[in-house]
């Protein structure tokens, strides 16, 4: 079976920029040791993409707080992680879910089982997302969070995530971390 890594929205304004907070700078050095882990064709990576009327949005309007404008730097992948995703496939996404990353990794199934493990920020918002996006889309392909190589928008808000995840019969591993 087929290993892959999902590295979920490890950009600057979630790190240390616009929505940046303490607990997501604290799982880098985890982040970079779990994507040299994998081989750099099995990684996949998210990239939150919002344009530049996005306080105007619905989401906007919940979370009136400008970030991860395409082409800025807050957009970017944070600079500790960039250059391990070289190689890496790349899918933008305008919202909490992927549904093109669901699309992409359920053909890699059809041609030969994988399993999944989810790693990023955050983890209240858009790794559960994808996490039960991808379930949806492949409710036989095991899927596993890694809770050290996560952060969430508070500490309590990252354990109610890992307990739904668990719930919906996603492996939380190394939990309990913040």
């Amino acid at each position: 079976m087929k290993r892959i890594l999902v590295v979920v929205d490890m950009q600057k304004d979630f790190v240390d920029g616009s929505l940046g907070t303490a607990e997501a700078q604290s799982i880098l050095d985890r982040v970079r040791e779990k994507i040299q882990s994998y081989p750099k064709e099995n990684v996949y990576a998210t990239l939150d993409t919002h344009q530049k009327d996005y306080l105007n949005t619905q989401e906007g309007r919940f979370l009136p707080v400008e970030h991860c404008i395409e082409g800025t730097e807050g957009w970017m992948l944070h600079e500790r992680i960039r250059d391990l995703l070289t190689g890496a496939v790349i899918v933008t996404k305008p919202g909490f879910g992927s549904l093109t990353l669901a699309e992409m990794l359920k053909k890699e199934n059809e041609k030969d089982p994988i399993s999944l493990e989810l790693i990023g920020l955050c983890t209240d918002i858009c790794v559960i997302t994808n996490a039960l996006v991808l379930k949806t889309f492949m409710p036989e392909v095991p899927i596993s969070v890694d809770a050290s190589c996560c952060a969430g928008v508070t500490p309590f808000k990252h354990e109610a995530a890992l307990e739904t995840m668990r719930s919906c019969q996603i492996e939380v591993v190394n939990g309990n971390t913040h």
